[in-house]
């Protein structure tokens, strides 16, 4: 900054500079370069215009070279090695350990103990690394479909994602469900075909499997060279070229021409990616159809927009663990997928009722960044931050815009893992963390001069639940830390409170997803909790109308209560957004309007616990039609519980019925065991939707309550010696038998008697 206070620039001038440009000043070559030639050409000249275009080109260039990228994947398709080797080709850690590594020092994305103990990823992990002067920042995230919540609020920020599939799984459910998170948040994406080295390889099937499965428009971008242990490297389709990983971690990338004996597949390989890509991009399908020559670097743009597009996945191959085609897939993550000016992001408006408003991500506009993710670290609350547009400088002033509270920032960091670098400001584009800042996840930042919100992400409902305790009275402060904490930094963890027995519920995605939290709290917070047996999170709901007319009337000398509610309950339609619906269809003033909210309230309260076993009633609209109310007896009390009573009154007139979660279940058995296990889950009451066949597996999907899926991965092992393996995932609440209803009914009522 010096040197252009000495130099003869007008005050005005070097104001502009010091206020607009300095923001934007980084460390890279690039902008040093860019900012020499600023100073040399405009300040000297005076040329503000010019200056200002400059600074322009300056952020562009630096947004070019920036990707947002997300790594998603089936359980063990291999995303944290995957991470592990980009970190170690990009110069971030100078040694690979693995998922399981015998060493036991883990790999680096798995920052938590219980992740290395366990060898599966719990949270997601963001790092950032450098590949070919451009700046790649990556969120490794868990597979497991209890975590789901830590996809969603990834892919909610990033720009591109890379899906994994393996090669000899193919696309599993989980695949499945990752890539329907990703449709939603409309996130282009690459595939990349892993553990091309294991017995049973097979990346064509997989290929036609995501054609099939996820409904991708996709092609392969690369063929590879010999598989399973003869797999020694990859061609690439777009450059004609073949690529050999020496060394011994495979960092030595060798090029060479085709081998003779594999033009011919890589001829036709070709042509088809042409063909698909042609099919979504006119500029290339011009070419194709005037038999044009395609140039590596035509097809190469092809691919570029029809990815980012969203109409085309290009699928890349390899395996992350023997170190072949991570280089290439990196390589491909710049080509093809898109920098953050390439993507349309929009906030919604709070002055201007929800507008829609585009966010053309320049530093310059106001500061919009949002929270999307918490952490509790060694220093306090850790929040993880993207921001959208403008600039966040450490010690600036920002407003949480869901709370209207003006925070200091004061820490910002750029994480690696579990380890982080300070930084003095972040700009538009990045995924950065600040502490000290109390908020929760998914609220918008802004620097006060808009009222901008992201928009939200989708939370699923929670589907099971643990009614836990500390052992020791003292502990009693530690322990609701922890809960507190949870359920700040994971919106699919729930807590709440057994009316009845006064116990704490906790409520999450499944028993591994309860079982970390239990296990978290006593290593974390070193508190011992007993764990109640996991509860179903029934609900209940209504199958027809059903009126209802009370007078609630009370005279306990002084001042009496009275108020009379009429009208009637009825279900909602089948796939209705809204759980309760309360409408008001009184004509007239029977009821006061200042006792409307009064009513409704008494009518939710009540929903909340049915009848029938003490679980919430959904589905369910209420009308109220008519009422009465007393000049000085009337009161919001008195209104409250009259509707309280009335909903009772009626509801075993509506046909009340249970509701339970339904789960939907994948298994792969080895196919002698099918018949076994098939039989097995008609036991428990499910429904099989599906049955293929995958090499020696079976592969069998259904739909079985979850009430009676409990131990089912212990019985699973004992009916196939160990070899079979399942997923399940939350479908749907549908009405339970009524011999289950009665059987429910008659234990919540015994238990209530034990009371």
């Amino acid at each position: 900054m010096a040197r252009f206070q000495r130099s003869a620039v007008p005050r005005l001038l070097y104001t502009l500079y010091s206020t607009k440009a300095a923001p934007y000043c980084s460390p890279s070559p690039t902008a040093a370069l860019l900012l020499g030639n600023f100073e040399v050409r405009h300040f000297a000249a005076g040329n503000v215009a010019r200056a200002k275009d400059d600074k322009e080109t300056w952020w562009k260039e630096s947004m070019e070279r920036l990707r947002n990228i997300g790594i998603s994947a089936h359980i063990d398709s291999g995303k944290t090695t995957l991470t592990e080797r980009v970190l170690y080709y990009t110069g971030r850690i100078h040694e690979i350990h693995e998922v399981r590594g015998k060493d036991g020092v883990g790999a680096k994305m798995d920052s938590m103990d219980l992740e290395r103990e366990k060898g599966i990823t719990i949270q997601s992990a963001a790092t950032y690394c450098t590949w070919k002067d451009y700046q790649i920042n990556i969120i490794d995230t868990p597979g497991h479909v209890d975590f789901t919540i830590e996809v969603e609020r990834a892919l909610r920020v990033l720009d591109g994602a890379i899906l994994v599939l393996c090669s000899v799984g193919g696309v599993q459910s989980q695949s499945i469900t990752v890539d329907r998170q990703m449709r939603r948040y409309e996130v282009p994406r690459l595939a990349f075909i892993n553990k091309l080295d294991r017995m049973g390889a097979d990346p064509w099937k997989v290929l036609n499997q995501a054609r099939s499965k996820l409904r991708h428009h996709t092609a392969a971008v690369q063929v590879p060279i010999g598989l399973e242990e003869n797999f020694k490297g990859l061609i690439d389709l777009v450059q004609l070229k073949a690529y050999y990983f020496h060394g011994s971690s495979g960092e030595k990338v060798v090029s060479e021409g085709i081998p003779a004996d594999m033009e011919a597949i890589v001829a036709e390989k070709r042509r088809e990616l042409i063909e698909v890509v042609s099919e979504v991009d006119d500029k290339l399908a011009e070419a194709f159809l005037n038999d044009e020559p395609i140039s590596p670097a035509d097809l190469e743009e092809a691919v570029h927009r029809a990815t980012i597009a969203r109409k085309f996945v290009p699928v890349f191959m390899g395996s992350a663990f023997k170190n072949k085609g991570v280089q290439p897939l990196l390589d491909g993550v710049l080509s093809y997928l898109p920098c953050p000016i390439e993507v349309s992001n929009y906030a919604l408006d709070q002055t201007k009722n929800e507008e829609k408003v585009m966010l053309p991500g320049t530093p310059d506009g106001p500061l919009v960044a949002l929270a999307f993710k918490l952490e509790e670290g060694r220093f306090g609350q850790l929040t993880y931050l993207r921001v959208y547009e403008g600039v966040v400088r450490k010690g600036d002033f920002i407003v949480n815009v869901n709370t209207g509270k003006k925070i200091k920032v004061p820490r910002l960091v750029r994480m690696h893992s579990n380890e982080m670098e300070d930084i003095q400001e972040a700009h538009a584009g990045q995924i950065v963390a600040v502490f000290g800042v109390d908020c929760a996840s998914g609220d918008t930042f802004t620097n006060g001069s808009v009222k901008y919100t992201m928009t939200s992400m989708n939370v699923p409902e929670p589907v099971m639940s643990l009614a836990v305790q500390p052992v020791s009275k003292d502990s009693g402060g530690q322990f609701s830390k922890a809960l507190n904490r949870f359920q700040r930094e994971d919106p699919t963890f729930r807590v709440g409170l057994d009316a009845e027995s006064g116990q704490t519920i906790i409520s999450g995605m499944g028993e591994l997803h309860l079982d970390i939290y239990v296990e978290r709290i006593r290593r974390e917070y070193k508190v011992d909790a007993t764990v109640g047996k996991p509860r179903v999170n029934f609900r209940e709901t209504i199958t027809q109308r059903a009126e209802f007319d009370y007078l609630h009337k009370k005279q306990s000398g002084g001042q009496g209560q009275y108020g009379r509610v009429c009208g009637y309950v009825e279900p909602l339609p089948p796939g209705s957004p809204i759980k309760f619906e309360f409408e008001n269809m009184i004509v007239g003033q029977a009821i006061p309007s200042n006792f409307i909210p009064a009513i409704e309230k008494g009518f939710k309260e009540a929903a909340n616990s049915g009848s029938l076993i003490g679980h919430p009633v959904e589905n369910i609209r209420v009308v109220i039609t008519d009422g009465a109310s007393h000049a000085v007896d009337s009161s919001e009390l008195a209104f409250k519980l009259a509707s309280i009573y009335a909903f009772r009154q009626c509801y075993s007139a509506a046909r009340p019925v249970i509701l339970e979660p339904i789960m939907l279940v994948e298994l792969k058995v080895p196919t002698e065991f099918q018949g076994t296990v098939a039989g097995d889950i008609n036991k428990r009451k499910g429904v099989i939707v599906g049955n293929d066949q995958d090499g020696d597996d079976s592969v069998i999907t259904a739909n079985v309550p979850l009430n009676n899926m409990f131990g089912y991965s212990t019985a699973l092992r004992s009916m196939t010696q160990g070899k079979g393996e399942f997923t399940m995932e939350y479908k749907e609440h549908s009405p339970v038998s009524q011999d289950v209803q009665m059987q429910l009914v008659n234990t919540h009522k015994a238990n209530k008697a034990v009371e």
